[in-house]
């Protein structure tokens, strides 16, 4: 018989024993797969405070960006107050607080994976912040982005700034600030693709598009838009046809080439957007559902649009538009595709499913719990479950599928806003105060 080479034993120990063959990576705002992990026995379906929790690092000031992973970097942002700030609250609320006047730190963090420790942190800036924000935003809400070559932190009321992996600083680019709509503050992220960083800002002043070298930050291009205030992250759209930039705005959803020229554009949104755009099966999700309107569509859209693809009075498909949903889209949270079904978490605590390809209904909304505040973070998915962190630090565990029910509860105790990142097996959740790393097992050197 045969021998099997001595490679083969330690390829089927490691297997065996769930140790990952490659690290992965999670380097953007929901990750590459808009929220869905690839299924792994390591990562967990139940924790609290203490139960799974491989490290807790405490994170000083205030920030709502989620953290982004790079082999064994942890990258995120926060804003330190020299003095105490009115803390937010959870719920659906209209409030702002007042404009500081002490001087800020606006700070970037890299936190080693494996071990928790802060590998090396900067300060990008240091001044009052001469606006004001919505309680439940901070100044640093918006999710950095990296390749593995570099970082590229952004502050709306700031700039770009970017690092090496090593913390080297590499450029950065003052971009702000804007005024927003009833000074609620910037949040949307920027987006990464083939040596470029796009921005999308829409305020109260001259709403944009712009591109920046990311090896130099030297501005490409700008274009702009005729848009108020939008908190929506770009998505560069890659598929068979060509490359595009996808922009979600409350007056119209639109397209563009990768030198800023307009492709396709709708109208038929509500009148706020923050949901950012995704692909699944070859087709695009776009929704806007501010609570105050009647009209918070979901859309499906089919590539190789052109011109103004808007839906007329009372049809729900055309030629590039496969289905549309006029009531189903949450406010805050990106919903969310898992296999051949989307799932949308509503700010209010309601869950409810949807054929991802048709449209259609699987089943209706759904009580995810009564007693949480709401929902901010968007859901994520693996091992065919479903999860969705309540405001409260709850994160809620929902069998994925045609049929609902929630599995379990899992409690932190800190309020959460900010959407999770999942790598090598485990979870990471940013509370207010706190970064969790979050597994079933001690994670092994890499």
């Amino acid at each position: 018989m045969r021998r099997l080479p001595s490679i083969i034993p330690t390829i089927l120990l490691t297997l065996a024993l769930g140790a990952p063959l490659a690290a992965d990576n999670w380097p953007l705002f929901r990750g590459e797969s808009a929220g869905v992990a690839t299924d792994d026995p390591r990562l967990p379906e139940r924790w609290n405070a203490t139960e799974n929790v491989i490290w807790r690092t405490e994170i000083p000031g205030l920030g709502w960006g989620s953290p982004v992973i790079w082999g064994d970097h942890v990258f995120l942002t926060s804003v330190v107050s020299p003095e105490p700030t009115e803390a937010p609250k959870p719920g659906l609320y209209l409030g702002n607080g007042a404009t500081p006047s002490a001087p800020h730190r606006w700070m970037v963090y890299d936190i080693d994976a494996a071990t928790g420790k802060v590998r090396w942190e900067r300060e990008v800036h240091r001044a009052p912040p001469g606006v004001s924000r919505h309680l439940k935003n901070s100044y640093a809400s918006e999710t950095a982005v990296t390749d593995g070559e570099r970082v590229v932190f952004y502050f709306g009321n700031l700039g770009l700034f970017a690092f090496d992996l090593r913390g080297t600083p590499l450029w950065s680019r003052e971009i702000g600030p804007f005024r927003t709509r009833d000074d609620w503050g910037p949040a949307a992220s920027p987006a990464l693709h083939d040596g470029r960083v796009y921005v999308v800002h829409d305020n109260e002043e001259q709403s944009f598009l712009a591109a920046f070298d990311a090896n130099t930050g030297r501005a490409l291009w700008r274009v702009n838009r005729d848009e108020g205030s939008n908190w929506s992250t770009p998505f560069v759209w890659k598929h068979d046809l060509r490359t595009e930039i996808v922009t979600a705005g409350s007056d119209r959803v639109r397209s563009y080439d990768l030198s800023g020229t307009l492709l396709w554009e709708f109208r038929g949104m509500s009148s706020i957007t923050i949901a950012t755009p995704f692909t699944r099966h070859g087709l695009l999700y776009i929704s806007s559902g501010y609570i105050g309107d009647a009209a918070r569509p979901t859309y499906a859209i089919r590539p190789g649009a052109s011109g103004d693809i808007s839906l007329k009075d009372g049809e729900r498909a055309n030629a590039f538009i496969a289905w549309a949903d006029p009531t189903g889209a949450p406010y805050n949270p990106t919903p969310l595709v898992y296999g051949d079904i989307h799932y949308s978490l509503h700010d209010r605590g309601f869950f409810e499913a949807r054929d991802a390809r048709t449209g259609k209904e699987i089943y209706p909304r759904r009580r995810v719990a009564t007693e949480a505040s709401g929902f901010t973070a968007s859901p994520w998915a693996y091992n065919g479950r479903v999860f969705a962190l309540s405001e409260d630090g709850d994160t809620y565990v929902i069998q994925a599928g045609p049929e609902f029910e929630v599995v379990a509860t899992n409690p932190l105790g800190e309020m959460a806003l900010a959407t999770p990142a999942i790598a090598d097996g485990s979870l990471f959740i940013r509370t207010v105060s706190a970064l969790y790393r979050i597994g079933t097992r001690t994670p092994q050197a890499r």
